[in-house]
């Protein structure tokens, strides 16, 4: 894109057209209530409307646009307010530009030279989290740790993993392959990506340990102890435990502290994962969810989650950065510069698995610098209150029980009438397009997630959701 050109857009139109796209962005947001929250389109219904072959000619600009009437049906709008799915992935205005002035720049930061404002940013953005939420000083850039912003939560503990991989084996894994017998540990309702990452990481799923959890849902530290015993007495050396601050399918907080002391006595890497969680600690009141962290040899949260800030952004943070760079780096001749030795730089391609990394830290740079920590804390309690109001709702009704512990912002909840009636009862709310919400098995039954916590919802269409779905189980019953 330049001033004058015979082939790219010039940047006379691309300040015309883009134009159209933030009013059509900001009248998306402006209508977004009017479509049905999951989208209904049946499998092949997009690409069926959709030409068959690549233009032979460019289009101009506004028919492309155009074509997002084809697209917004296959559509589920994960930014509506009365999207209770999965977990929220609320964004806002200041994470959108911040996005949109990254793409723009359009820059590699795999090097501190290839970008100095890439790194350094991200690293001054990193160190004020570990402020703003109180987190151990040693996941601060001035000590031997610091802080790099991943994808997902999914992607850091995979590399977390590779880390206690190389520090149990010596980095013999590295050199010599995968046989040196490792184990790892994780809770029954830990995120699926620990398994995905047991079999990436070439730790394999047999060596993978799932550790019963109590009546909250909450890791067992006496069972966490027996099977790390059990391994050790059968020749296997344990290598990774992932903790979790929020499980997926109820927010269950896993007793960090009693777990980091198991790992400490058995020299374990512990690497806790608060994707949803994390952004609670902004606030003092719930701060004890973090408990035991100083226990810990690396730690995730998700901002793209429940902090504003547009998918994808992960932020990860390990107490010793030398273990995770000589675990991770790879230095080719084309990738040395006059930096590369140099203790004064960070290179953020060592501290991850791609090599190209996007300027993810400007959108968390707005997000921070529009909502201030005071502003980001009346939205987590602003949610969190909501959500105990919800409760409250659905305790008050005999035909449902609440099945989980609701420590901050989902509800695990199910009527009495049994699985059939409850996985009914999700169908019908969601082919409604008035909500949406998601499933998940707690002690083999049947049970209905309601996440809050997008960017706009208001107590007022929690209580349209919990009304409407008063109305369709009286509807049901009567059938």
């Amino acid at each position: 894109m330049n001033k004058h050109s015979n082939q790219h857009m010039t940047t006379d139109e691309f300040r015309k057209q883009g134009k159209k796209v933030i009013d059509w962005i900001a009248d998306y947001y402006d209508q977004i209530e009017q479509y049905p929250v999951l989208s209904q389109v049946k499998p092949g219904e997009i690409r069926s409307n959709l030409p068959q072959s690549a233009p032979i000619k460019g289009r101009d600009y506004g028919d492309i646009l155009s074509d997002m009437d084809k697209m917004m049906p296959g559509i589920t709008h994960w930014q509506s307010p009365n999207f209770h799915g999965f977990f929220p992935c609320a964004t806002s205005g200041p994470a959108i530009l911040g996005d949109l002035i990254s793409t723009g720049l359009s820059i590699n930061g795999m090097n501190w030279a290839t970008s100095p404002s890439c790194t350094e940013v991200e690293t001054h953005v990193l160190d004020w989290l570990v402020d703003m939420m109180d987190l151990p000083n040693k996941f601060k850039s001035t000590s031997t740790g610091g802080g790099v912003l991943q994808d997902t939560a999914s992607s850091s503990s995979l590399v977390a993993l590779i880390a206690a991989r190389e520090k149990a084996s010596n980095g013999q894994t590295n050199k010599n392959g995968g046989n040196q017998q490792l184990t790892a540990y994780t809770s029954s309702q830990a995120h699926s990506s620990i398994e995905k990452a047991v079999k990436i990481a070439g730790i394999g799923n047999d060596s993978l340990r799932l550790i019963k959890v109590d009546d909250s849902f909450a890791m067992n530290p006496k069972h966490l102890r027996e099977s790390i015993e059990t391994d050790i007495s059968n020749g296997l050396t344990p290598a990774f435990v992932c903790a979790t601050v929020g499980t997926t399918s109820s927010t269950a907080l896993d007793p960090i502290e009693d777990i980091g002391k198991i790992c400490q006595e058995f020299n374990i890497w512990l690497h806790v994962d608060a994707a949803l969680a994390g952004p609670a600690a902004l606030c003092p009141e719930f701060r004890f969810i973090h408990d035991g962290l100083e226990y810990a040899d690396s730690y995730t949260f998700n901002p793209h989650k429940w902090m504003l800030t547009s998918f994808d952004c992960s932020v990860f943070y390990v107490a010793n950065r030398k273990v995770l760079i000589d675990s991770l780096s790879i230095l080719p001749e084309y990738l040395k510069n006059k930096d590369t030795d140099s203790e004064m730089v960070i290179n953020y391609r060592d501290w991850g698995i791609p090599l190209g990394r996007r300027f993810r830290a400007l959108k968390l740079w707005h997000v921070i610098n529009y909502y201030g920590v005071e502003g980001l804390q009346k939205y987590i309690r602003y949610h969190i209150s909501n959500t105990q109001e919800l409760k409250s709702w659905i305790e008050e009704n005999d035909r449902f029980e609440i099945v989980a512990p609701v420590p901050i912002n989902l509800i695990c909840f199910r009527h009495k009438n049994g699985d059939e009636f409850n996985e009914n009862l999700l169908n019908t709310l969601n082919d409604s397009g008035k909500l949406y919400l998601t499933h998940t098995k707690l002690n083999n039954q049947f049970v209905l997630r309601f996440s809050v916590g997008q960017s706009n919802t208001t107590l007022d269409h929690l209580k349209k959701s919990w009304n409407y779905i008063l109305d369709t189980v009286y509807e049901m019953e009567k059938d």
